[in-house]
């Protein structure tokens, strides 16, 4: 039996091939999935390793942070620095200052990725003439006085700047320009992925991202055969408050741990689509092996007649499929560690990742051969249980039946009822305290649902084809005839369609009414013609509105400021306005009150949801007491209807202002008298000093900006679905390939009588093409259905404006995409049938 089973193997090589080439696909993206994040986690923890090389205890603000209403920012005097450079066991110390810090390249645009340029000191000693060792010069001069910076070598090999040029660059708001004293190395692990660097003078550094005289951490290095735990033991001495000590293996173990966690959420989702890949695989496999065991029916009934039995018979056919498995695990393997290589170059020359081995774990190829066999194993099982228990005389008389009536019955009754218990949850999940879990069970069993029922849908829906088809008369007549010829085999490859699908048109529809509602809330909330921020986000210097309030194009402007305070013993933020011109520059819907009165005054303005949590209503007064510690109280003037743009506690700036230690604005909204123009765009960009890290956008920008976002994100995950697409066709093929050779009899008569080879393929791609069509319209519906049930989940959540949008364009090029699918598929099967010699084929049996 295991000889026979071996030889079967070999027997059907082109399906066996499809097959191995469906298992292949889903354990190549497993492998190389896991072999991609391997390495780059690994490529990141060995240059954090080196980035805490000269770090032996840090001494840093608590991660717990200061207490609330405080400023979280605990100052790390000069005092205490030499305090920790005297402690016994310490060889040096360093004082740290770092910061966002934007360079213009001499295209003039940002350098780096925003949010991993940065900006540090370069620390001399207690005298600054000494060399810091975090950064050594590979050439020119380190800086030591206003005006100076040294740069990153990876940071100036990309941008072409040496030792003497001028550049501009940004460090809150107003334009810098700096010159280029010095060009050093670093382990940096923000520089290896692809970020900058830029090193200030220590007093400049100081002044741009702490306070003269302070530093946001202090590195300690431990004097020869002193441990870090000693020393770290000794820095605890001489700490300021709300500060800690921490070993240099620690910071680099949580650095570590942080990107292995990073690593695991990419793993975790591209694993996810591949376990779609497998899942749709697994329809492929399990038909083609029904296929091969339905070939060699009498071949199997032979065996149990001269005294194999029924385990010997199942036996063979998992042998089969195990060898298969096996195979297809090790070439997916191979073509995985070429993925994971491919992927790793494509993001090395972005210069996003820092260099390092491929990193192949023992547990990776593990993985890929219990994948690729447990898969395909566990897919063969029903069909060789299938094919011991036909009856030898039976089998070899080709009397057996198909599916009985009771059986049809039992899989639409257990079908109907998964699909109807998917779809409440579903709806239930959509209602007033649904959640993602309850969303994400429902979706699993009405997917499983519709599964089970596609047999019972096939009828109907490729019915409903029949006034096409009878265009193509007698091809198109036998076509619709063959995919209803077999029910099961068509739900079954017209399954693996509709999955990939049903997810491609969910995530579509989803992306859709998000866009719409982004949009909605930027035009019903925004008057403004534009929203100034920095290009990371980060907090905006006071003078750049102090520009535009005197340009001549702006009517009216206002920053938006946060400041923290205590409100009834919890913690709040209150965005500060200009209170004179804020009524300007929004539209918010106000169900009580409004703006009048907030200007110069105590009043403010609270959307009713953080309203009713503290259970304040128009005229109510609070007090707040702000970060320096003072009290005042506030009332409410006005409530009205918060969206994720706009919300909170809105108060005069003149309020907030004093109270605030670092006065910075997380945005400015503008007016102009000409509206949103590219001219005045461009006006106003060039009063700011075309700085890169400031952006200027008006709504459509804002607007555009996210949905440039969305968009690489769905085209990542149309990337990755169009695996299971792929493995789809391969099911589509096969399902044809099978049909040909069961009804190559029938072909051989047809052909006799008169059809052509014309005719013959028109008939192989009709039924192809109605096969992937009725998998392409169940995937499209089940999609636009999944996609409104999370929109509204979405819109439960928070997002207000949400309303369903179906993209009929997209739609309709899903529903292209699935004839497309049926033709390609054809291609071959329609060939191998026209060119079927009609003798030969009437003489089989």
């Amino acid at each position: 039996m295991l000889r026979t089973a071996l030889r079967n193997v070999f027997a059907h090589k082109a399906r066996l091939l499809m097959t191995m080439l469906a298992v292949l696909l889903g354990v190549a993206f497993v492998s190389g999935t896991l072999v991609f994040t391997s390495t780059i986690s690994n490529a990141f923890q060995k240059s954090s390793e080196k980035g805490y090389s000269h770090v032996d205890v840090s001494i840093k603000q608590e991660s717990k942070g200061a207490p609330e209403g405080r400023d979280s920012v605990s100052p790390l005097s000069r005092r205490t620095l030499e305090k920790a450079a005297a402690l016994p066991g310490a060889k040096s110390a360093t004082g740290v200052v770092s910061g966002f810090a934007a360079l213009s390249g001499k295209d003039g645009k940002l350098v780096g990725d925003g949010f991993s340029t940065q900006g540090a000191n370069y620390y001399g000693g207690p005298d600054g003439k000494g060399a810091d060792p975090r950064y050594p010069m590979k050439d020119g001069a380190a800086p030591r006085a206003p005006g100076q910076i040294a740069l990153d070598a990876k940071t100036a090999e990309r941008t072409g700047y040496k030792v003497g040029d001028t550049v501009r660059m940004s460090v809150d708001g107003p334009v810098r320009t700096e010159k280029v004293t010095g060009i050093y190395t670093t382990d940096d692990g923000s520089v290896a992925a692809g970020g900058s660097l830029v090193l200030f003078d220590n007093a400049t550094a100081q002044k741009l991202f702490a306070k003269p005289g302070e530093y946001t951490e202090i590195s300690l290095q431990a004097a020869s055969g002193v441990s870090q735990a000693a020393l770290k033991k000794q820095a605890e001495k001489v700490l300021p408050a709300h500060t800690e000590a921490v070993t240099g293996k620690k910071l680099a173990d949580d650095e570590s741990k942080q990107i292995a966690e990073g690593m695991s959420g990419m793993q975790t989702s591209m694993l996810a689509f591949a376990g779609i890949a497998l899942f749709v695989g697994i329809f492929i496999i399990a038909n083609t092996f029904t296929m091969l065991v339905a070939q060699r029916t009498k071949e199997l009934a032979l065996l149990r007649a001269v005294g194999a039995s029924r385990r010997q018979v199942t036996r063979s056919v998992l042998i089969e499929a195990l060898v298969v498995g096996f195979v297809a695990g090790i070439a997916g393997m191979a073509a995985g560690i070429g993925i994971a290589a491919g992927l790793r170059a494509v993001i090395g020359n972005m210069g996003t990742m820092p260099s390092g081995p491929l990193v192949i774990e023992p547990g990776t190829f593990v993985a890929s051969l219990i994948v690729g066999v447990v898969i395909t194993v566990l897919a063969a099982w029903l069909p060789a249980r299938r094919a011991a228990k036909i009856p030898p005389v039976a089998a070899m008389g080709s009397v057996h039946a198909p599916a009985t009536t009771r059986s049809l019955v039992v899989r639409n009754t257990i079908g109907a009822l998964f699909a109807a218990a998917g779809a409440a949850l579903v709806l239930m999940a959509t209602g007033a305290g649904g959640s993602k879990a309850q969303m994400g069970l429902g979706a699993g069993l009405l997917l499983i649902g519709v599964f089970v029922l596609t047999p019972l849908l096939s009828r109907p829906l490729i019915a409903a084809a029949a006034p096409v088809l009878r265009l193509f008369k007698v091809s198109g007549k036998l076509a619709r005839q063959n995919a209803v010829r077999n029910p099961r085999r068509t739900a079954a490859t017209a399954s693996a369609l509709m999955i990939g699908l049903t997810l491609i048109t969910g995530l579509t529809v989803i992306a859709g009414g998000v866009q719409n509602a982004i949009d909605k809330m930027a035009s019903d909330s925004l008057k403004a013609d534009y929203t100034i921020s920095m290009a990371n986000f980060t907090p905006l210097s006071p003078d750049v509105e102090k520009k535009l309030a005197n340009s001549d194009e702006v009517t009216a402007s206002s920053p938006l400021r946060n400041a923290q305070a205590r409100i009834g013993g919890g913690t709040e933020y209150l965005t500060g306005v200009n209170g004179d011109s804020i009524a300007q520059l929004t539209s918010l819907d106000f169900t009580k009150g409004g703006w009048s009165g907030i200007g110069g005054g105590h009043k403010v303005v609270v959307d009713t949801k953080t309203a009713k949590g503290n259970g304040w209503k128009v005229g109510s007064r609070f007090e707040a007491e702000f970060e320096d510690g003072k009290k005042q109280v506030l009332s409410v003037g006005g409530l009205y209807k918060g969206n994720q743009m706009i919300k909170g506690i809105m108060v005069d700036n003149k309020t907030v202002t004093p109270h605030m230690s670092k006065v910075a604005d997380m945005q400015v909204l503008a007016k102009t008298k000409g509206g949103a123009t590219d001219e005045v765009k461009d006006a106003l960009t060039k009063q700011l000093g075309d700085n890169p890290a400031i952006q200027v956008q008006d709504k459509k920008d804002v607007s555009e900006g996210i949905a440039q976002m969305i968009n690489i994100l769905l085209n990542m995950l149309y990337g990755l679905l169009a695996m299971a697409v792929i493995v789809a066709v391969l099911g589509v093929i096969n399902t044809l390939a099978m049909s040909v050779f069961e009804r190559g009899q029938e072909i051989g008569m047809l052909r006799a009588i008169g059809l052509d080879r014309k005719g013959i393929k028109r008939m192989v791609r009709l039924e192809s093409l109605v096969i992937s069509l009725f998998g392409g319209v169940l995937g499209i519906g089940l999609g636009v259905f999944f996609g409104w049930a999370a929109g509204e989940l979405i819109a439960g959540a928070g997002l207000d404006t949400y309303t369903l949008v179906l993209p009929w364009g997209r739609l309709g090029l899903f529903l292209a995409l699935a004839a497309l699918v049926g033709v390609l598929a054809a291609l071959w099967p329609a060939r191998r049938a026209a060119r079927l010699n009609m003798l030969t084929a009437i003489k089989t049996e």
